[in-house]
């Protein structure tokens, strides 16, 4: 049978079964899907720390180099059998996709790179691959959305842009930058709706850039049967957004990224796939072992149109999830500032205390809080310091997320030289 078809169309009716989706997971798990070559090893002995009362301070993990130890092995994931309750989505942070979002453009995926219809050559220094700047507007005094005509993605999408006090567009000198990378289901305004990333970055000499990373993109060129092209969203954030700021808002080359949940997931796989680009990256319940036993069908039902286009059939393909897998390919790490946290998706100290175990947002961060272990426990192996806050009771909202900024922030603007304005 031609690329095992009957499991494409399974795949494709167990995503439109929406409220079967986690007994699915469990049986595809159990079936084998994502098991990597070899033996699990068990659970590290990474101690979560207690989340009530005062944050607690993080903790230093670090563990002897092993240049030359084979790629870690995974601890399974653990899938709920439980019905998902509170929409259903584990991995929804709050917010909605943008009207124009390339993840949902399925007449365009695959295509090759091309600006969109219409755009000139406007008034603004273009990347390298030809995108562009089509529009400037002002939101507040130190915040901007910009609209960029993108090749990667092949239509016109949004970044805000939060400027520290006293730039200028006139400006020569240069700041330090956060690029800060939102969750699924979500969209640009996310890090400044919900996060308030204002209260932090006010304090400082630092600019913030808050692109547009899809509802589901997963921050990766997307497979799409092996063809590629559209959508980019690892060549549109890190070739067209950060040339585009540096060109034209005096962004610096000192950077850092951050993100929650699969923005999480790109903030540290992007620090390993471009060596060099970012001094710090801060992972905030995020998607960091997606190859871990029982995840790729977790992911790959969970996205439902998107199934296998993002990084391809999780066995045929395994290789590109692998690369895709910030737990695989920790060892790149190796000087660059981290810091990695998560809860464990029971309810604490902002949650109501009586959600259901099926609660959407338990299931997903229970999930989060899986790999995000397995994630600290691989660095630990490979002999990569990470600063880390397993923080217990907590499910996936943006309550502990904030927190969570809150406590890297420091650490974070001393990484990219950032003063205290």
């Amino acid at each position: 049978m031609k690329k095992r078809t009957d499991r494409k169309i399974a795949i494709a009716g167990t995503a439109a079964a929406a409220v079967i989706l986690p007994a699915v997971m469990v049986g595809l798990a159990q079936a084998g899907v994502g098991v990597p070559k070899g033996k699990p090893q068990a659970a590290g002995n990474a101690q979560p720390i207690p989340s009530f009362g005062p944050p607690t301070q993080p903790t230093q993990v670090s563990g002897a180099p092993s240049p030359t130890a084979p790629a870690p092995k995974q601890t399974p994931i653990k899938v709920p059998n439980l019905p998902l309750t509170h929409g259903g989505n584990p991995f929804g942070t709050g917010g909605s996709p943008a009207k124009n979002d390339p993840d949902t453009n399925n007449g365009a995926h695959g295509d090759k790179p091309h600006l969109p219809p219409g755009v000139g050559d406007g008034k603004y220094r273009k990347a390298p691959d030809g995108a562009t700047i089509t529009a400037i507007k002002k939101v507040h005094a130190q915040e901007f959305d910009v609209s960029i005509a993108s090749p990667a993605l092949g239509s016109v999408v949004q970044a805000r842009v939060l400027v520290p006090k006293g730039w200028k567009a006139s400006d020569t000198k240069t700041y330090p930058v956060v690029y800060a990378y939102h969750g699924g289901n979500n969209k640009y305004t996310s890090w400044s709706h919900d996060g308030h990333i204002e209260n932090v970055a006010k304090n400082y000499n630092v600019m913030v850039v808050m692109p547009e990373g899809g509802s589901n993109g997963s921050y990766a060129n997307w497979w799409n049967g092996g063809k590629g092209g559209i959508p980019m969203w690892e060549s549109f954030h890190i070739s067209e957004v950060i040339p585009l700021m540096e060109a034209n808002f005096h962004a610096g080359s000192t950077r850092a990224a951050m993100g929650l949940s699969s923005g999480g997931q790109g903030a540290i796989t992007y620090a390993e796939r471009h060596a060099g680009y970012f001094k710090y990256a801060a992972s905030y319940s995020g998607a960091l072992n997606i190859t871990a036993p029982g995840m790729p069908a977790v992911l790959t039902l969970m996205n439902k149109d998107a199934g296998t286009k993002i990084w391809g059939d999780p066995i045929f393909n395994r290789s590109n999830w692998e690369s895709h897998d910030a737990a695989v390919n920790v060892r790149k790490l190796k000087g660059t500032g981290l810091y990695i946290s998560a809860g464990n998706g029971k309810p604490g100290p902002y949650d109501n205390p009586n959600a259901a175990p099926g609660d959407a947002g338990r299931v997903g961060e229970d999930l989060a809080g899986q790999m995000t272990v397995n994630f600290v426990n691989a660095a630990k192996r490979s002999g990569v310091s990470v600063t880390s806050h397993l923080y217990g009771p907590g499910m996936h909202n943006w309550k502990y997320w904030r927190r969570e900024v809150d406590l890297s922030w420091p650490a974070m603007m001393a990484a990219i030289g950032a003063k205290k304005s």
